[in-house]
């Protein structure tokens, strides 16, 4: 009797921890927009200055988080006049992305501040045929 109690429970964990793996795999990502301007202490730095910054300061935080934050950078000047930089972030952790943004507050991205936040968006994609399904049901 004993071992079928063991073999239930086994059977009962593997089955949950199973549905909880398959859960977290159709979970959705989140995308989060990060839209910036450059500030003029920003701007008064050399190139090799900024490239050093990115490298030494910015680099290392993005690699703390790369297990399951991905960073994209990109420049927008060109065609927006009041976001000139925005990050595309994703992730299924809103608590790593959390830490990243902690630690960019802790560098002079915040403090200086070589960059204004103008906005902050956050998204899943397609979350709506989720809705969609659940609805149905």
């Amino acid at each position: 009797m004993k071992k079928l109690v063991l073999i239930l429970v086994a059977a009962l964990y593997l089955s949950t921890n199973a549905q909880t793996k398959q859960n977290d795999m159709e979970q959705k990502s989140y995308t989060v927009l990060v839209l910036m301007n450059a500030t003029p202490k920003w701007l008064a730095l050399t190139r090799a200055e900024r490239s050093k910054f990115v490298e030494n300061e910015l680099n290392p935080i993005f690699a703390r988080v790369s297990k399951t934050v991905k960073v994209r950078l990109f420049d927008s000047e060109y065609f927006h006049s009041s976001v000139s930089d925005f990050m595309i972030v994703s992730t299924a952790n809103l608590g790593d992305y959390q830490l990243l943004i902690e630690l960019l507050r802790d560098t002079k991205v915040y403090g200086a501040p070589y960059f204004e936040v103008k906005d902050i968006i956050v998204g899943r994609e397609n979350l709506f045929e989720d809705f969609n399904e659940r609805f149905k049901k």
